[in-house]
């Protein structure tokens, strides 16, 4: 029998969101603002655009999304020194707390998904997803050109 490695992948991705949601809840936190605090924090200094592809949400949801991180007080929105009319999104000191929890959590969570596999096999795996990543990027690319 043929090992289906797209579902492998699939179900791998799937476990990862699901683990990493019931763990980001214990902040308050849902996995799309975890997400998006993450991102701001390693990516600092970029416009909603930048952080909804980022993240993977429609530029709309993102939005609304900051609308009420912002409302919380986990992020702000700032102007852009280069464009009068763009923002761009800033943590706030209370997120800038919960952060490092966050990475905690992260770094645990890769972890828990590694355990088992030798240092060797962790590289390798990480190599080979590497190629699958490149393999549908550049898929992604000839359709958009082919569409285009």
């Amino acid at each position: 029998m043929e090992t289906n490695l797209g579902y492998l992948l699939s179900d791998s991705g799937r476990l990862l969101r699901k683990t990493f949601d019931e763990r980001v809840r214990s902040l308050g936190l849902t996995a799309v603002q975890a997400r998006l605090l993450l991102s701001l924090f390693k990516f600092p200094d970029n416009n909603q655009a930048f952080y909804a592809e980022r993240i993977e949400v429609e530029p709309i949801t993102l939005t609304r999304l900051v609308d009420r991180m912002e409302e919380a007080g986990w992020i702000e929105r700032v102007p852009d020194p280069t464009d009068r009319r763009a923002r761009l999104l800033h943590l706030t000191a209370k997120s800038r707390e919960i952060v490092e929890p966050l990475r905690v959590i992260v770094n645990g969570l890769v972890e828990d998904m590694a355990e088992g596999l030798s240092s060797g096999e962790r590289e390798t795996l990480a190599e080979l997803l590497e190629k699958v990543s490149a393999n549908l990027s550049a898929e992604r690319e000839f359709k958009d050109v082919a569409n285009g």
